[in-house]
């Protein structure tokens, strides 16, 4: 018996390599974004695991994940928090602004003080109306 007497073993066999190898790969680029993003690897520290995961490929990156794999993770979650405040504070910032009608009120509190003429007030309303 052979694989060609059975072909659906063969094509499951196949897409499972495959994907393994997808996994795989992930996993190497993964690796090394780490290796480089890691602030408190020297950059010998950082030749010598891109040299040993470029020599021996599975070993290396089986063994920096034993060695790295709880600060990989670690590092992931500081990077999200970070995006996630600069997200909050961006929603934030753009939030606090009125818009077109905080503007208009602003306009009308500068020609009520006597700061802008009615000319001038019309002119920055077309302006901001028109936007």
């Amino acid at each position: 018996m052979t694989a060609s007497d059975y072909p659906l073993l063969g094509l499951f066999w196949t897409m499972l390599i495959f994907f393994l190898w997808v996994a795989w790969l992930m996993l190497l680029f993964r690796v090394f974004a780490d290796i480089f993003r890691n602030q408190e690897m020297r950059g010998s520290a950082e030749a010598s695991w891109s040299i040993f995961v470029i020599i021996v490929p599975f070993l290396g990156v089986l063994v920096y994940l034993l060695a790295h794999g709880d600060d990989m993770g670690r590092r992931d979650l500081d990077a999200a928090q970070a995006n996630e405040q600069a997200f909050q504070a961006y929603v934030r910032q753009v939030a606090t602004t009125d818009g077109t009608a905080g503007e208009l009120s602003r306009l009308a509190d500068l020609k009520d003080r006597g700061l802008l003429t009615e000319a001038e007030f019309e002119q920055q309303k077309a302006k901001l109306l028109a936007s």
